[in-house]
C-alpha cells in the first residue's frame, strides 16, 4: 500500500457515454458534510468527529456511477471566522464552490434558516454553478415541520433540486446521488476507476489520528491541536510502520493528552491503529509522540501542510 494515492487520469469503463465532474459540499460546520462524503464514496475518506470546524482542508472523495466519476469536495464548514486559521478554512470553503461543477448545500435541517444559514445563502446567490439543496437528519423531525423548512430556504435562495436526507441511516441519498450524476458533464475519468481519494495516505493518517484525539478529548482539549505523520516505513513483512506527532500549545494540553500513566494516547492510538489497519489493508505499527508548539496557527509553513493560503490580513 503506498502512502499516497495515484493522480493518473482514468479512461472509464469501457462502453457508454464517459461523464466527469466535481460537486462541491458546502454548509455550516457540523452540518453532517464528511458523513455524507464518506456515504457516497463508500469509504472513510473524511474524519467525523463531535468538535465542530474538524475538516481544515478540501477533501476530495470520488466516487462511480455507471459511467459517471464524481470527485466529491468535503468543504471546512462556514463559519463567522475569529482567527487566522479561520479565515483560510472559509476561503478554502468557498474557492473548492467556485471552482466545482455543481454545489450542493447541506444544511441540518434541526436547525432550519438560522442566522448561519441565510449568511451562506446570501454569498451563495453569486455563486454561478447550479445548486442543489441537501436537508440533512431528517430522520429526528417531523415531515410536517421538514416542508416548512424547504420553503424556507428556496424562498430566501431559488435551488434547482431540493433533498430531503440522512447522511447517517442513508435514506434519500441514493436519489441525491442519482441526480448529482445525471448533472456531471461528459469527459473522460480524472481518476483510476479503483481510487477514492486523491488525500495523500500519509495525511489521512493523521487526519484519523486527530479525530481519535477529538473523540477522546473534544471537551478538555483547544482546536488548535494538531497532528502531522513525521515516517513512513512500508516493511518487508507487508505491514505499515508509522511515527506521527501530536502537536498542542501548551505544556497543560500535553498532560492531558499523555494521561496518567500514558493512558489516553495508548488508547488514542489503539483506536487510530484499528481504522487505520482496516483502511490499508495490512497491520499498522503506529507510535505516537506529543510535543508543544506555541501559536502554530501563526506559521505559515503549517498552512502549506493543509493545503490552505496563509492569510496575511
Amino acid at each position: 500500500m503506498s502512502e499516497s494515492g495515484s493522480s493518473t487520469t482514468g479512461g472509464g469503463e469501457a462502453g457508454g457515454l464517459h461523464r466527469c465532474g466535481f460537486v462541491a459540499l458546502i454548509g455550516a460546520p457540523n452540518a453532517g458534510k464528511s458523513t455524507l462524503l464518506n456515504r457516497l464514496v463508500g469509504a472513510k475518506v473524511s474524519i467525523v468527529t463531535h468538535k465542530v470546524q474538524t475538516t481544515r482542508t478540501l477533501v476530495r472523495g470520488i466516487a462511480l456511477r455507471e459511467n459517471t466519476q464524481i470527485v466529491f469536495v468535503d468543504t471546512p464548514g462556514i463559519f463567522s471566522p475569529r482567527r487566522r486559521l479561520d479565515t483560510a478554512m472559509v476561503r478554502t470553503a468557498w474557492s473548492g464552490a467556485t471552482d466545482a461543477d455543481l454545489v450542493v448545500l447541506l444544511a441540518d435541517a434541526r436547525k432550519g434558516l438560522d442566522e448561519g444559514a441565510a449568511a451562506i445563502l446570501a454569498r451563495l446567490a453569486d455563486v454561478k454553478q447550479p445548486k442543489f439543496l441537501a436537508l440533512n437528519k431528517i430522520d429526528t423531525m417531523r415531515r410536517d415541520n421538514l416542508l416548512e423548512v424547504v420553503a424556507g430556504f428556496n424562498e430566501a435562495l431559488q435551488f434547482d433540486e431540493t433533498f430531503l436526507i440522512s447522511a447517517l441511516t442513508g435514506d434519500g441519498v441514493d436519489d441525491l446521488f442519482a441526480a448529482i450524476s445525471e448533472r456531471m458533464p461528459e469527459g473522460p475519468w480524472h481518476y483510476p476507476e479503483d481510487q477514492l481519494s486523491d488525500f495523500p495516505m500519509r495525511q489521512l493518517a493523521a487526519e484519523i489520528t486527530r479525530e481519535k484525539l477529538y473523540l477522546r478529548l473534544h471537551k478538555e482539549l483547544p482546536y488548535e491541536s494538531h497532528v502531522e505523520t513525521e515516517t513512513w516505513e512500508e516493511r518487508k513483512d507487508g505491514s505499515v510502520r508509522i511515527e506521527q506527532v501530536i502537536y498542542v500549545t501548551r505544556d497543560s494540553q500535553k498532560a492531558i493528552v499523555l494521561g496518567k500513566g500514558g493512558r489516553t494516547i495508548k488508547d488514542i492510538g489503539a483506536a487510530a491503529r484499528e481504522d487505520l489497519a482496516e483502511i490499508l489493508g495490512v497491520p499498522v505499527h503506529l507510535f505516537l509522540f506529543v510535543k508543544v508548539r506555541e501559536a502554530w496557527a501563526d506559521d505559515p509553513e503549517r498552512y502549506r501542510e493543509l493545503g490552505l493560503e496563509f492569510p496575511r490580513n
